[in-house]
């Protein structure tokens, strides 16, 4: 039975992690802790999980790393200097971390198709579409998305997409996240959305995954904290747990 402290517990998100804890078998929820709460309670963990915001996440990192306390991250706005410092917080210590930008099943088989994908066509974009009380734009999801595309495109030796602008209203032409271009979305209705549109002369290929509801990244999250006892130092995604 692995204990488990949700942090972030009254959001959205915590609020879900709370309740598939509390309905999966293997699991108990030992605290439900949430801004300005003490985090004492969380020392009978064995594994934290936080779904907070980008300005409260670190100091539960250095907490967590400084007792022991294994820990699943959910919350978005990492730069590659903040893994860094996470991964330095964690490195032999008992104490081990998974921090991913996304759980979700689906979502993390669009992000490797697209990859996948990269290599094989001259012209690609992202639209990511979120409801209007998402904090970070674009989505941390999409963001590794266009790191990954661009990695695929440099290893296979392709140069940049086209793309004749030469002016342009701010912003029209969307984020540039190493040379490729994401497109944010916010609007009523909406949970979370994602297209990568590639394109070739005379074709086209879309990748879309659209999730409708929070439970669809618990099985993502349930994963990471079951495993997160067995992976050393600090894990980057879920991907290498599910095969991927």
């Amino acid at each position: 039975m692995l204990r488990v402290a949700v942090l972030g517990a009254k959001g959205r998100m915590g609020a879900e992690v709370c309740r598939a804890v509390e309905a999966a078998e293997d699991l108990e929820l030992v605290a439900a802790l949430d801004a300005g709460d003490d985090l004492t309670p969380a020392q009978a963990a064995d594994v934290a999980v936080d779904f907070t915001v980008p300005d409260a996440v670190m100091a539960n990192l250095e907490w967590c790393a400084a007792h022991g306390v294994h820990a699943v991250v959910g919350t978005t706005g990492f730069t590659p200097e903040k893994l860094e410092r996470v991964r330095e917080l964690f490195d032999g210590t008992p104490a081990h971390a998974i921090v991913a930008s996304n759980y979700s099943i689906g979502s993390l088989l669009m992000m490797k198709f697209s990859e996948l994908a990269a290599p094989f066509f001259e012209s690609v974009e992202i639209i990511e579409l979120h409801h209007p009380n998402k904090v970070d734009a674009p989505s941390g999801t999409a963001a590794t998305t266009a790191r990954a595309i661009a990695a695929a495109r440099r290893a296979a030796g392709l140069g940049p997409t086209p793309d004749a602008t030469t002016e342009e209203t701010d912003g029209a032409r969307g984020a540039d996240i190493d040379g490729i271009r994401v497109h944010s979305v916010r609007q009523r209705g909406l949970f979370a959305n994602q297209e990568v549109r590639f394109g070739n002369e005379g074709e086209q290929l879309v990748i879309a995954e659209n999730g409708f509801d929070r439970s669809s990244y618990m099985p993502g999250v349930l994963a990471a904290i079951r495993a997160v006892p067995d992976q050393p130092g600090l894990t980057v995604g879920i991907e290498s747990l599910l095969g991927l």
